[in-house]
């Protein structure tokens, strides 16, 4: 770990904590009596809220006028090359299901990648007030605490985080792995946002994590969060964390768990 982060990193995880603050303000304050979806993803249930749509228009804005060579890739569409080097991952609302709900577990997610590797990445909960932040090399902090994960205990008395998919075919399988992994572990807990789960492996609120099915925003930022936390982080055995698979847990569970996966098949549907 370097004693400061460099210039560049200090200026992305600076504007990612200021667009984070104001999309996370403007939800939690704007957020319509009436929020009703505005379009529907991968299947019926997987659904875009008009305030979705606004947070992103608001952190890309901001983004694009500070940095205007970078790249963007969102969630909700906004996709464009840059030419910095520097490229923006943004979800705008993960959880959106629990913000349409009016449940707390929902977060602004932002990672700054140069050339292609995650320098900093920030995951604002505003209903809980929390804001995380890492920059690479530098440690992952709440506000102004570092953060350590959880000293690992036997998988047996571990609690994981996980989610599901959704799209019928993918999901009925891993309620299936679910099934095979609960008797093995303390005990299993659900969300509904991937970032907000990383960075509570992060605070060493959970042990460990997984989930197959996750895009770059979903996980972008958290996972930083948390390798800088202390946990290791992957997919597959001998893969990083992706589409197929992504692990993130304490050194120790990570080492049991990630095998276990693998034989569980929780890669595939």
């Amino acid at each position: 770990m370097t004693d400061q982060p460099g210039p560049l990193e200090a200026e992305l995880l600076e504007l990612a904590l200021q667009a984070a603050g104001r999309a996370g303000s403007f939800l939690l304050e704007q957020r319509p009596a009436d929020l009703g979806v505005a379009a529907t993803k991968s299947s019926s249930v997987d659904v875009v809220t008009e305030m979705d749509l606004a947070s992103e228009r608001l952190i890309t804005g901001f983004l694009t006028e500070h940095r205007p060579q970078d790249g963007i890739l969102g969630e909700e569409g906004a996709s464009f090359a840059g030419t910095s080097g520097v490229r923006w991952v943004i979800d705008p609302i993960d959880g959106t299901v629990n913000y349409l709900y009016g449940l707390p577990s929902w977060a602004v997610s932002i990672a700054a990648q140069d050339d292609g590797e995650t320098v900093a990445g920030v995951v604002a909960v505003p209903a809980r007030g929390e804001t995380f932040r890492a920059v690479r090399g530098q440690g992952a902090f709440l506000g102004g605490r570092a953060l350590h994960r959880r000293p690992s205990p036997p998988l047996g008395e571990a609690l994981i985080g996980t989610g599901f998919n959704y799209v019928e075919h993918r999901r009925r399988h891993q309620a299936e792995v679910a099934r095979d992994l609960i008797p093995q572990l303390r005990d299993i807990r659900r969300s509904g946002s991937a970032a907000v789960d990383l960075c509570d492996v992060a605070a060493g609120r959970m042990d460990g994590f997984y989930e197959r099915g996750l895009a770059p925003w979903d996980y972008a930022a958290g996972e930083l969060i948390a390798r800088e936390a202390g946990a290791l982080s992957g997919g597959r055995p001998g893969d990083g964390p992706g589409p197929d698979l992504t692990v993130v847990a304490s050194p120790g569970v990570f080492a049991e768990l990630q095998p276990l996966l693998e034989g569980l098949g929780a890669w595939h549907d």
